[in-house]
């Protein structure tokens, strides 16, 4: 009785799925004859000058330098770019005939529009961090922008593939509530159409792409958070890409008519802990105590089904990894013992406590990333283990400063300044744990004003073994990025590393095809 009221169960569920994808698609779950439908998360706005987050930027935006399958800077909209040394400016040559989705032309105003929103504190951008070393941006023609900077910054060229926006269509607008973050206009390979909440993103592609017209007609993100629904989606042809997590690949490995990419990333996940909150604040010991009693071979084996590797450094994919710092390998004896040289003692529930204060807290996730959802229990029963009361919860908004934790995820296969300098300095824009530590802003801002490698390796290095030594996170492993699609995309650059949540799959998009 209880197998079959289950079953009916999940017929209802997936009646449920398959209507709101039919409803969302117009009426019709036909995928078109040249248009890939994607499973994607969900948007609340669409600005690549406000929001990192987003690999729907890579199709609606373009910016003035790109990365290649190798993640090499190359040239975007700009042609060619110069750096004057005794003046510390950028001067970038965009390409002729550039124009916007909605025909007007992309000129160099269009770029000092994009950066000065940036750096409007007004626009609370999570790139500002970026973009402070920037003093002033000059429009010298229609093809030419001069970029000075304050300071040396070698990884701009990097940031610089941001996507320009249209100043004709923001100028005066208060970015943050424009309808433009509904309704995007960018020069990207693919421009929006329709946009149903909660339901699809749809686009049809740019015939006046710098990079040339792509090749699928078509691309609709279909919004669904919860990645198990995305594979059965997949599964039934409500999808022909999605990404999907590791114990759902198993149902497409060998499987007739699919395909799945198993990719390389430097997207890492850890323990992020508040320092907003006292029991950190107050206990600055704790998060490297309890980095021992993680075991993360266990995790990327049950979790990840192997398809990862443990992590110990926010830039071990780097050029300029240091292998040689504290790694915190599985050591819950350790753990105890530190816990008990700091005066924390177990009371008679077996969890420790020091000055009437117990040693517990949540671990906050967002809802519908299971990957996630399931380290964390994990880690909550590692710690539970050796006594330390954790729960695991997922609300449904975050609120970064008042939590006491958060199983966070970051990393850039990009130049070492990203996804550090923004994440662990002092303030910055990424920065969401309140982590401060003084000789780490110093070691990232020397790196990045230098281009000498041999001096940014030994800067990089000293970041890790103080960060190491003073972690923000406890941090777990490295996630391969499982995607599936149909076995008729071709296209995909399988080994490009890619970025945070596997975003830069798309970077090529308008090279793909589905035959």
């Amino acid at each position: 009785m209880k197998r079959m009221k289950r079953k009916i169960q999940i017929m209802m569920l997936t009646a449920i799925l398959l209507t709101g994808v039919l409803s969302g698609c117009g009426g019709s779950g036909d995928i078109g004859e040249n248009t890939l439908v994607y499973g994607s998360g969900d948007y609340t706005s669409i600005n690549p000058a406000l929001y990192e987050h987003g690999e729907i930027n890579l199709l609606l935006f373009a910016g003035l330098t790109a990365h290649d399958g190798d993640n090499n800077v190359v040239p975007g909209l700009a042609k060619k770019w110069e750096f004057d040394e005794s003046t510390n400016t950028y001067s970038f040559t965009l390409r002729e005939g550039l124009t916007f989705h909605d025909g007007d032309d992309l000129t160099a105003e269009d770029v000092k529009f994009t950066i000065e929103a940036i750096q409007d504190p007004d626009n609370g951008s999570e790139n500002a961090s970026n973009f402070e070393d920037i003093e002033s941006v000059t429009a010298v023609d229609d093809t030419r922008v001069d970029i000075e900077l304050k300071a040396p910054n070698s990884a701009m060229p990097d940031y610089l593939s941001i996507g320009i926006l249209p100043s004709h269509l923001l100028e005066g607008e208060d970015l943050t509530i424009s309808d433009f973050n509904k309704a995007p206009v960018g020069a990207g390979p693919y421009k929006f159409v329709e946009w149903e909440e909660g339901q699809y993103i749809e686009m049809e592609r740019f015939d006046d792409y710098y990079g040339g017209t792509p090749n699928i007609e078509k691309v609709i993100f279909k919004i669904n958070d919860d990645t198990d629904a995305r594979a059965m989606q997949l599964e039934s042809g409500e999808l022909n890409f999605a990404q999907i997590t590791p114990k759902s690949a198993e149902n497409f490995e060998g499987k007739d008519g699919f395909k799945v990419y198993d990719m390389e990333t430097a997207d890492y996940r850890g323990i992020m802990y508040n320092f907003n909150n006292e029991l950190w604040k107050e206990n600055r010991e704790l998060p490297a105590i309890l980095s021992y009693a993680i075991d993360r071979e266990a995790i990327i084996d049950s979790v990840l089904l192997g398809q990862g590797q443990v992590a110990y450094s926010p830039l071990q994919k780097n050029i300029y990894a240091n292998e040689d710092i504290e790694k915190y390998s599985y050591d819950p004896e350790k753990a105890e013992q530190l816990l008990q040289d700091a005066g924390w003692k177990k009371g008679e529930d077996g969890i420790y406590e020091k000055d009437g204060q117990k040693l517990a807290f949540t671990i906050n996730c967002s809802q519908g990333d299971q990957v996630r959802i399931d380290m964390a229990n994990i880690c909550a029963q590692n710690l539970g283990d050796i006594g330390i009361d954790v729960s695991v919860e997922s609300p449904a908004e975050i609120d970064w400063a008042g939590q006491e934790a958060f199983l966070i995820g970051w990393g850039s296969p990009f130049d070492a300044d990203d996804h550090t300098y923004k994440v662990f300095g002092t303030g910055k824009g990424a920065n969401y744990n309140g982590y401060s530590n003084g000789e780490v802003d110093s070691l990232l801002t020397a790196a990045r004003q230098t281009d000498d490698t041999d001096e940014r390796a030994d800067l990089y290095s000293r970041f890790q073994e103080v960060l190491a030594d003073d972690p923000a996170y406890t941090f777990i492993a490295y996630v391969d990025a499982i995607y599936a699609g149909t076995s008729n995309i071709s296209g995909i650059t399988e080994d490009t590393v890619l970025g945070h949540h596997g975003v830069g799959i798309f970077w090529n998009i308008h090279e793909w095809e589905i035959e």
